[in-house]
């Protein structure tokens, strides 16, 4: 039986065990972006779940996420914006916290960057548990945004983050239980 094009994407995913810390299991996607036909394959699965949305911003959150919304952004024909960790913005912003697992952390945005009209697919390489995303749909939302959806990569089922952003589409391709 043929393989699936996701089975197939997974087999680019390098698992790393106890990195960066002890007991963390790491999906290392340097292995999928390296070879040019599943990176492609990736990207195409991706347009395929949202092209329909009539989205008219990507918002990519810092740093792989950027690698998947620039290509998504340009594929889609609408405009990128970076929502980055404090600090790293040269413009106006506006911040957000939240939580980490140890600790809090501050994303922001350029306060011009997102209008009321805009229609918003937020992007990041992977879902965990539901933070950083969560804090991207707020600084969309404080900027008169709608958030359309969430598009991932990967998407941690175990750590639940999905749960945290209920009431939004969330677009994963690739799926782990543990």
């Amino acid at each position: 039986m043929p393989k699936s094009n996701i089975e197939k994407l997974k087999e680019y995913i390098r698992e790393i065990p106890d990195y960066p810390k002890k007991g963390i299991l790491f999906y290392d996607i340097t292995t999928l972006l390296q070879d040019s036909k599943s990176f492609n394959l990736a990207i195409s699965l991706l347009l395929e779940l949202v092209r329909k949305h009539k989205i008219t911003k990507v918002v990519s959150i810092e740093s792989r996420g950027f690698i998947f919304g620039s290509v998504l952004a340009y594929r889609l024909n609408c405009g990128l914006v970076l929502v980055r960790k404090k600090g790293k913005l040269p413009h106006k912003t506006l911040e957000c916290d939240y939580a980490l697992e140890y600790g809090q952390a501050t994303l922001e945005i350029h306060e011009d960057a997102i209008t009321k009209n805009d229609r918003v697919l937020i992007v990041d390489d992977l879902l965990a548990t539901g933070g950083t995303a969560m804090a991207t749909r707020d600084l969309v939302g404080r900027l008169g945004g709608k958030t359309v959806g969430f598009c991932f990569l990967i998407e941690l089922d175990f750590l639940k983050g999905r749960s945290k952003l209920r009431g939004s589409r969330i677009f994963s391709l690739l799926h782990y239980q543990s």
